[in-house]
């Protein structure tokens, strides 16, 4: 009986008016809605013209779990002192995954901030971050002056990769003085 009552009241035009208002004014604010602090943190340093590594990640997956026993991230960390890296937790609830990277040395670094996205695992998971897309963890980007130079969307990366990454990142070069191709 209250179905049929809603039903009248939804032929109204005032209530379907105000109905539709409603979802135009909840999608609005979603749409609008502001990037977490995580985001913003990392928004805002990308901006920067020191090289920064981006690594999202969650202390569950075992790739993640994989690139740190190896010691890879820490003797990254150590060997480029003047690269900033951002350990992102992500698909982990808000928790940011901090008692893991405490084990492996790499919370006590000067050049290293750990931060966390408040989404969940599972379904509801976020599938962008800092207006890139985010479909897979681990995941580490590299970006100099506000520039994206490099990006590992897929699993664990290869640290002799990720070095000569940030070598490139810092070199100067260009094709000025070279044959073109006719």
């Amino acid at each position: 009986m209250s179905i049929l009552c809603l039903r009248k009241y939804l032929r109204d035009p005032i209530i379907s008016g105000l109905s539709i208002l409603t979802a135009l004014l909840a999608t609005t604010s979603l749409l609008n809605a502001e990037p977490f602090a995580a985001e913003q943190t990392v928004a805002e340093a990308i901006k920067g013209q020191h090289l920064s590594v981006v690594h999202l990640w969650a202390p569950w997956c075992s790739n993640c779990q994989a690139e740190l026993k190896g010691g890879g991230w820490i003797k990254m960390v150590k060997d480029n002192p003047n690269v900033h890296f951002y350990f992102v937790s992500v698909w982990n609830g808000g928790e940011d995954g901090a008692a893991m990277l405490k084990k492996f040395e790499i919370t006590d670094q000067p050049n290293v901030t750990i931060l966390a996205d408040p989404g969940p695992r599972g379904q509801n998971h976020i599938k962008q971050f800092a207006g890139l897309p985010l479909s897979w963890i681990p995941t580490t980007w590299i970006y100099k002056g506000g520039d994206l130079r490099y990006a590992l969307n897929y699993g664990e990366v290869r640290f002799p990769v990720l070095q000569q990454f940030l070598d490139d990142s810092e070199s100067e070069w260009s094709h000025k003085g070279e044959s073109k191709i006719d």
